[in-house]
C-alpha cells in the first residue's frame, strides 16, 4: 500500500511543493492531520500541526515556537484535488487567511492578494469566490465562539 502524499500548492509566489517531511497522524474521508516542522525555518515559527479540513475547504494549524509555545493558529482558505490512482492529495493555497493569537485576537491576512491574483489572471474568478465563501464560513464558525470544536480536531493528536 502506497502512503498519500501531500503537496502544497501556492499561487503567490507559483509553486508546488511535496510536503515530503510532513507526518499523517490522522486521515479520513473529512480530515488529515499533520505533524511538521517549518520548510523554511524562522526566528519564531519552528514546528506545528495542520488539520486539513477537506469538505470545508481550510486547513487549521498551531505555529509553535521551538520551546514548544504557541505562536498562534494560522488557517489557510484551500481547495484540493485528489488522486486516488496514486494516492495524492495537492492543497492549493487560495491567498485568504486569518491568524488566531493566543490572547484571542483575530486577524484576517492577504485578501490583497487575492486581488493582485485576479489582476494578474493568476486565480479565476471561481476560484476568488471560492475563497471568500470559504473564508466567510470560517469567520462564521470563529466569531460564534465555535472555534474550539475545530481546534479539538488538532489538539486531540498532540
Amino acid at each position: 500500500m502506497s502512503q498519500t502524499q501531500l503537496y502544497r500548492k501556492r499561487i503567490i509566489p507559483a509553486e508546488c511543493i511535496l510536503l515530503k517531511d510532513d507526518i499523517i497522524l490522522y486521515q479520513d474521508s473529512d480530515i488529515i492531520v499533520t505533524k511538521w516542522h517549518a520548510l523554511k525555518p524562522k526566528k519564531d515559527l519552528h514546528h506545528g500541526f495542520s488539520c486539513y479540513f477537506l469538505k470545508d475547504g481550510f486547513k487549521i494549524s498551531k505555529f509553535y515556537y521551538a520551546d514548544n509555545t504557541l505562536l498562534y493558529w494560522y488557517c489557510d482558505i484551500i481547495s484540493h484535488t485528489y488522486n486516488e490512482e496514486n494516492d495524492t492529495y495537492i492543497f492549493t493555497d487560495l491567498l485568504a487567511d486569518v491568524i488566531i493569537y493566543p490572547d484571542g485576537k483575530v486577524k484576517v491576512v492577504d485578501l490583497d492578494e487575492i486581488a493582485d491574483a485576479l489582476s494578474f489572471n493568476t486565480i479565476t474568478c471561481e476560484q476568488a469566490v471560492d475563497a471568500l465563501h470559504k473564508l466567510n464560513n470560517l469567520l462564521t464558525i470563529i466569531y460564534g465562539n465555535e472555534f474550539d470544536t475545530i481546534k479539538h480536531n488538532l489538539e486531540k493528536f498532540e
